[in-house]
């Protein structure tokens, strides 16, 4: 993996303890569903971007000058992760999208008036330095899911997550992405804190051969299709002292991200970024029909959740969970069906999509998709 520094680390970074992040989950501690949390996540609608086709070559160096790039669009601003109740967050944060045969292409640029970071051991907790954050779930089941994170050393962590930790998932720390391009641009000095940077950008390159891997459908992907996608910055408030930068005792760290979650966690693919790949930036997108059965059928899960945690038990209605026929039906062809059993719970939804029905499910560990 490359790296491009303006200028090489002057002062060295001490940090102090740190307090376990919400937003990853790392330690595999499992956050609680309930009904609360979908009232948050409900009403935010996940962003979409329309990923244009390379016409050029990208040199992974993390700079953005490439004349590729400037034939993609910038993502919004990123928003705190828990939408708009929270005030933006104090420093801009924006990606673009690429793809080509091979790659599918990253980048992001932060601004950020001191750069710094402190680990150097690929596979490290990096959510402890400020990073950048990739997470992609190619067929939208919420499972099966990759994430990256790098920070301004260009040190790695690449994880594969089998389900959501809250579902009981456990982060595969071995899994690798061979073949994956990465490298950082400093506009200032890397850990020095006696001037001001303006922020510093990323570069990521990420083969389809491993992508495809556990993405269950073509990878590369066809013209039209679509992927969900979601990036995330931590932010670590800092001071300094004696010439170093440490964080702020008892303060937990800033998340910025592209398609705002509601709630501070992550790993909820079924709030990430829609990203639809296409010839052209100036391609229109073009939503896959299915948003209904997916937000009836995600309804029904997290109120589902909520009621077994209260009752060691699935209920076997839909008005058990608070929850009526005609409140989910909107969109659909007919109201959801629901089944029951001591060990989990599965809901179907039917939604006509182009004139042809498609029956969508969803089951106790959150895994929805299309049934066959």
């Amino acid at each position: 993996m490359k790296t491009s520094i303006s200028v090489p680390p002057r002062s060295a970074v001490t940090t102090l303890a740190i307090c376990f992040s919400a937003i990853c989950f790392s330690a595999g501690t499992a956050h609680c569903d309930s009904a609360d949390d979908w009232r948050k996540m409900k009403p935010i609608r996940p962003r979409a971007y329309v990923c244009a086709r390379a016409t050029s070559a990208v040199d992974v160096d993390g700079r953005l000058d490439e004349p590729a790039w400037r034939l993609a669009n910038w993502t919004e601003p990123f928003v705190d992760i828990e939408g708009s109740r929270k005030p933006q967050p104090r420093f801009r944060t924006r990606a673009k999208m690429l793809w080509d045969d091979d790659y599918f292409y990253l980048c992001a640029e932060m601004e950020e008036p001191h750069v710094w970071g402190a680990l150097t051991e690929h596979d490290s907790v990096i959510f402890h330095d400020n990073d950048f954050e990739v997470f992609i779930d190619p067929d939208g089941d919420t499972h099966e899911y990759y994430e990256l994170e790098v920070n301004a050393l260009n040190t790695t962590w690449d994880l594969f997550l089998p389900k959501p930790y809250k579902n009981g998932g456990k982060a595969d720390n071995e899994w690798e992405i061979p073949g994956m391009r990465t490298a950082i641009h400093v506009d200032g000095t890397l850990n020095d804190s006696s001037d001001r940077d303006r922020g510093w950008s990323i570069e990521i390159a990420l083969p389809w051969k491993v992508l495809g891997k556990s993405a269950h459908k073509p990878a590369p992907p066809k013209i039209g299709d679509t992927w969900r996608v979601n990036f995330s910055r931590v932010e670590w408030r800092h001071k300094l002292s004696g010439g170093r930068y440490e964080k702020i005792p008892g303060r937990r760290e800033d998340n910025w991200v592209w398609s705002p979650q509601g709630i501070i966690d992550m790993h909820r693919p079924e709030r990430w970024g829609y990203v639809q790949f296409a010839r052209e930036k100036s391609a229109k997108f073009r939503p896959d029909g299915t948003d209904p059965a997916r937000e009836a059928l995600m309804t029904i899960y997290h109120h589902q959740k909520a009621f077994f945690q209260r009752r060691q038990r699935w209920a076997t209605t839909l008005d058990e969970i608070g929850l009526s026929k005609n409140s989910l039906k909107k969109g659909l062809v007919a109201a959801p069906q629901m089944r029951s059993t001591e060990e989990s719970f599965e809901a179907d939804a039917v939604v006509e999509v182009k004139g042809a029905r498609q029956t969508w499910s969803v089951r106790g560990d959150s895994r929805l998709r299309r049934t066959k």
